[in-house]
């Protein structure tokens, strides 16, 4: 999809994620020092507006301005009402801040070259001391999980990741594996099912 057609689908709901952050960057982050934080591709800001709630100094970046508008309109009406720089930018090719403390990528899927540059982009805009926190559809999803891209073209693995930024001694490993996500029915009714997602968190020294 390209960015047209991401803004075509942003304005056909009111919401096309949940207005919370992602329940594992809220688990993995929250008991960080808040910083200067980059949500790279970051849809609608559910993240990047609870990371500015808790302190931090957020750059939010989408090539969909339709999704930062409505970041931007839920980010003024938060009580009380958080500060966010909101971005339009491609993650390939952006101007991304630099020396940060924190970069969030949650659910960028990309073909695996792509998915290299933006996640090496990621890693060096970090300051000594920061985190990288990348969770996305695991490539197992496909055939045992729920929901999620059935393009397995775009999904990978946490070691997938790890292959990415490379073997530099200045990366410290906190978390790479898969992790389940329970996901609600679609009727609302019926047995939530599980969802399989690629977790690394990851600091550089």
């Amino acid at each position: 999809m390209d960015a047209a057609a991401w803004d075509a689908r942003y304005a056909a709901a009111p919401l096309v994620w949940s207005a919370g952050p992602n329940a594992f960057v809220e688990r993995d982050l929250a008991d960080l020092t808040p910083g200067t934080a980059l949500d790279l591709a970051c849809g609608e800001g559910r993240n990047a507006r609870w990371l500015a709630s808790r302190g931090w100094r957020v750059t939010a970046l989408d090539w969909s301005p339709v999704a930062l508008e409505k970041g931007r309109r839920l980010a003024e009406e938060s009580d009380p009402p958080v500060e966010v720089d909101w971005v339009v930018g491609d993650v390939l090719s952006a101007p991304l801040p630099t020396s940060l403390d924190l970069v969030v990528v949650a659910y960028l899927q990309l073909p695996a070259a792509e998915r290299r540059t933006a996640l090496r982009r990621a890693w060096e805009a970090l300051a000594p001391g920061g985190t990288l926190h990348v969770v996305a559809h695991d490539s197992t999803n496909l055939r045992e999980g729920t929901g999620g891209p059935q393009d397995a073209a775009v999904l990978y693995t946490a070691a997938d990741v790890l292959d990415d930024l490379g073997t530099e001694a200045g990366l410290e490993v906190v978390h790479a594996d898969r992790v389940e996500r329970l996901v609600p029915a679609a009727d609302g009714h019926g047995p939530a099912g599980t969802a399989y997602d690629a977790l690394v968190h990851v600091r550089r020294r």
